[in-house]
């Protein structure tokens, strides 16, 4: 369901377009860091869903925490550790690295909600850096830094505000 849902919000600004009010949500960009937001979104989303069936697990959101950075720091991870080898990937390998990062995250999630209990201190503060990485994709939508992974490989732009300024 994450990759299928992280795939339609792929194209879902520019299907609605530029709809600015999906833009937190949507990538508005091909940059690597868009892409981080196409999979944080649906497994943040997922784990809401999920967590009135987990009330009973108190380390559901710390589960849930390192699942979803996993999952997102694995696609910057893979792809500049793929083109810095090989050189530039062509989409289908970029689309493979989203996928295989969706699943690496769940299949973590899953081998931690197996195990006995996962140490957490603090489903508080799970809850709380969440919000922060939400807050963080929020942001810097709209107030992009000028790093080289907010950067759009196809108009040399950043965040929604430039990607269709610059070159």
């Amino acid at each position: 369901m994450t990759s299928f849902s992280g795939t339609i919000l792929h194209f879902l600004y520019e299907w609605l377009g530029e709809a600015v009010w999906i833009a937190p949500l949507s990538g508005v960009n091909e940059s690597t860091w868009e892409h981080m937001k196409l999979l944080f979104w649906p497994m943040f989303l997922f784990a809401v869903v999920q967590s009135f069936f987990f009330r009973d697990r108190e380390d559901f959101w710390c589960v849930k925490l390192r699942g979803i950075l996993l999952g997102i720091i694995l696609i910057p991870v893979i792809f500049y550790t793929y083109n810095g080898t090989i050189g530039r990937s062509p989409d289908w390998i970029n689309i493979v690295i989203f996928f295989v990062s969706a699943a690496i995250a769940y299949l973590y999630e899953t081998r931690l909600f197996h195990a006995e209990k996962t140490r957490c201190n603090s489903p508080k503060f799970a809850i709380a850096l969440l919000s922060i990485v939400a807050l963080l994709f929020i942001v810097f939508t709209f107030l992009t830094p000028t790093l080289g992974i907010f950067k759009d490989p196809m108009t040399g732009g950043y965040g929604i505000l430039t990607s269709k300024t610059s070159s």
